[in-house]
């Protein structure tokens, strides 16, 4: 059975968990500009847990492409005080915080993040050592920044990518890690949906995987509409994710996506009816 430690607590993954995504940007490309304010911020983080997340996922700097750059120190101060401000209110979350730098990692392990989410996949050469060195939970993302790969390479180099990285962490002393697939990192359209279908493959690696499609332009994409108007879309592709071995999965929608989860347990008796 795998298993997750938060805050000391082990969580055991043998029903899939929410992440609820958290935005405290102006530029994200679904919620930027929602959450900027500590009441909004406060108000959302009650409705992400009283939804059913397990994580809440604080992110302070937009991946979507051509977002605005956020400098190291707007990200720390930003990070810092809403980290502060939501521990206050509610000191038993269990926040994830998403960036790509280690000082800020630091920072926020420091003032009692339980998770770091590194969508760069350990871009910067010391994220590795500071997660490791505090033995915190990481999500390990494949984002790739090469040459596009083919679709008959794309498994393969993540299988490398992912080995390779799982043993440096381990060396490094980091005893929870995650797989993210990464999702529109790096990946055509086509890509995503090959790679959508071939996510069990990566249970060899004997980690929890984590799946972010929530909302995002490969869905938009196909159904030719918004980000606002993407629910349904994020509701099959989770549900399908799950019938996949997903653990966790990063939603704006928590509500739905709980409901989700919900079914995906009565199929597999998990739950009575």
């Amino acid at each position: 059975m795998q298993t997750l430690r938060l805050k000391n607590t082990l969580i055991s993954l043998n029903t899939p968990i929410i992440m609820g995504i958290l935005n405290i940007t102006e530029d994200s490309f679904y919620d930027g500009g929602k959450y900027v304010s500590e009441a909004a911020v406060l108000k959302r983080v009650e409705q992400i847990l009283e939804e059913g997340a397990t994580i809440i996922d604080l992110g302070a700097v937009s991946t979507r492409p051509n977002a605005l750059y956020i400098d190291e120190e707007h990200e720390t101060k930003t990070v810092q005080k809403y980290l502060e401000i939501i521990l206050s209110h509610f000191p038993e979350a269990c926040i994830s915080v998403d960036t790509f730098r280690a000082n800020v990692a630091e920072m926020a392990i420091a003032k009692g993040a339980a998770m770091i989410n590194d969508v760069s996949g350990g871009l910067d050469p010391q994220m590795f050592n500071v997660v490791g060195k505090h033995q915190m939970p990481y999500v390990l993302t494949h984002n790739n920044r090469a040459t596009p790969l083919s679709n008959n390479d794309l498994i393969p180099q993540m299988l490398s990518f992912f080995g390779n990285s799982v043993e440096e962490l381990v060396l490094n002393g980091v005893n929870d890690i995650m797989i993210d697939p990464g999702f529109g990192f790096g990946k055509s359209l086509e890509q995503n949906y090959y790679l959508l279908n071939q996510l069990e493959i990566f249970s060899i690696l004997g980690l929890p995987i984590l799946v972010g499609v929530s909302r995002k332009s490969m869905i938009q994409e196909i159904l030719k509409t918004s980000s606002a108007d993407s629910l349904a879309g994020t509701i099959i592709l989770n549900a399908y994710s799950l019938c996949k071995g997903v653990s966790l999965l990063r939603v704006h929608d928590v509500k739905q996506c709980a409901e989700t989860i919900r079914f995906f347990n009565i199929i597999h008796s998990l739950q009575e009816i």
